[in-house]
């Protein structure tokens, strides 16, 4: 599973939609166009882009808590909690991430799960200060007790960088790390998956860039994360099988900086695309239709 934070399907806009505007190679190479609202499924013989709702019959903005637990908990979570919630996950949530998160549903069966994301020495630092406000991927592996990557991961190949390709932890927090092409950070991270049972990866550039908070270049930001994941799906092993989810609409319309209420982008690709196309229509129905896959 590969993890956008904050990708919306959108219009078809050459100013406000950086799909329209800059180009996605994933979207037209593998699936012959750009989906928009008008046109919101789109089909490779083994892959598919489809919708999947947010909203969650709740009223509001999605937000990040409430859509990623109901994404790796298998939940409505925003119906649970009465609201749209974010960005962390709500406090009564909590003892439902510790016992239904995807990993812990992995590995009480017996298999391998793997979280690739790697922390800096900043992040390992603030859970020494007793803080805990976490994402509800970093909660959930905590509470299921799976190591959190480092930098010394990243430099054995054995992790990835949320960003990729490892050149914001230098500029920014003073690594000397050797910077990756997308496509190497790509065939890494589908190595580490021919290890695990269930790999996730997750990606949140594409959220900030939504916000306006982010101090990079958008269209070199998108052309790096559009080579990771053309390589991910391009270069999937046989046996593999591949999704993309995110959370809530943002990134698909910076005309505003906050949450949508389009449909979240849904990519399936790989052995049980087509399963899990026909599985998923809201994001509590991710993992339902991920865990069937390994009945």
């Amino acid at each position: 599973m590969i993890f956008l934070d904050g990708v919306g399907i959108g219009n078809e806009d050459f100013q406000f939609n950086p799909f329209f505007k800059y180009g996605f190679r994933t979207f037209t190479e593998i699936f012959g166009g750009i989906p928009t609202l008008k046109n919101q499924t789109l089909k490779n013989k083994n892959a598919f882009l489809f919708p999947t709702d947010a909203r969650l019959c709740i009223e509001g903005l999605p937000q990040s808590g409430t859509g990623q637990t109901s994404i790796f908990c298998g939940m409505n979570a925003p119906k649970y909690v009465g609201k749209h919630f974010g960005p962390y996950p709500y406090s009564t949530l909590i003892p439902i991430i510790k016992e239904e998160n995807i990993f812990k549903n992995f590995i009480s069966l017996g298999k391998k799960a793997f979280f690739a994301n790697a922390y800096p020495k900043i992040f390992f630092d603030y859970l020494k200060s007793g803080r805990s406000r976490l994402s509800a991927t970093s909660l959930s592996c905590k509470l299921s007790g799976m190591k959190l990557n480092s930098s010394t991961d990243v430099r054995k190949g054995n992790a990835l960088t949320a960003e990729i390709t490892n050149e914001r932890w230098n500029d920014k927090l003073g690594y000397k790390l050797k910077v990756l092409k997308p496509k190497t950070a790509a065939r890494r991270l589908l190595r580490i998956a021919e290890r695990n049972s269930f790999t996730l990866y997750e990606y949140f550039l594409t959220d900030h860039l939504g916000h306006g908070r982010y101090d990079g270049d958008a269209q070199s930001t998108l052309q790096i994360l559009d080579e990771f994941l053309f390589t991910v799906i391009s270069d999937l092993g046989k046996e593999m099988t591949l999704i993309i989810c995110s959370d809530h609409g943002n990134l698909e319309d910076l005309s505003i900086k906050t949450h949508t209420l389009n449909p979240a982008l849904t990519i399936s690709a790989g052995k049980y695309a087509e399963e899990l196309f026909f599985m998923i229509k809201d994001l509590s129905q991710i993992k339902p239709a991920i865990m069937k896959i390994f009945e």
